[in-house]
């Protein structure tokens, strides 16, 4: 945020400093984690992206003028195109909130953004991301990740079955 911000004029404004520019972080810092995981041989990446790249009008493309989640996408086509097996789980908006306790939800190409269901525990995110190295199903998948609200559904403990409703590979 830029520097003197005043909440009584507006919104702020952003900017990125030199070397930090989503280009430089989303896309090539990405694209050569990617080049040196497959050189190392791993067995699987897992990549924690954004909901809402299907939108290029997306506020957070306007941040500073990043296109923040333009070069997000870019690393996950590249990562699907690598041959390396994958899993991009895109979350949604994140919480500093206790995880374990909430039904996740996957969809594809950001249709939970037209639900209420757009938000995530960070706790959440991570889980799946440990999770996601576990099982079989969750390879060669991207998938935008949310929650229901605390108290409604059934808190998700079979990931199995949670990777098995994605269906996109990309």
């Amino acid at each position: 945020m830029k520097p003197g911000f005043d909440p009584s004029k507006g919104r702020p404004e952003f900017y990125f400093e030199d070397g930090a520019f989503p280009e430089q972080v989303d896309w090539i810092g990405q694209k050569n984690q990617i080049d040196a995981a497959k050189a190392a041989g791993v067995k699987q990446i897992v990549l924690v992206g954004s909901m809402g790249g299907t939108d290029l009008n997306h506020p957070l493309n306007s941040l500073g003028g990043g296109n923040i989640l333009v070069w997000k996408r870019k690393a996950e086509q590249y990562l699907a195109d690598s041959g390396v097996p994958y899993t991009i789980i895109r979350a949604g908006g994140l919480q500093d909130k206790e995880g374990g306790v909430r039904e996740l939800l996957v969809g594809k190409d950001d249709e939970l953004l037209q639900t209420e269901t757009r938000t995530i525990a960070r706790d959440d995110v991570a889980e799946v991301c440990i999770q996601a190295l576990q099982y079989e199903e969750a390879q060669f998948k991207a998938f935008d990740l949310a929650s229901k609200p605390e108290g409604t559904g059934t808190a998700t403990n079979d990931f199995k079955s949670l990777f098995s409703k994605a269906t996109a590979r990309f």
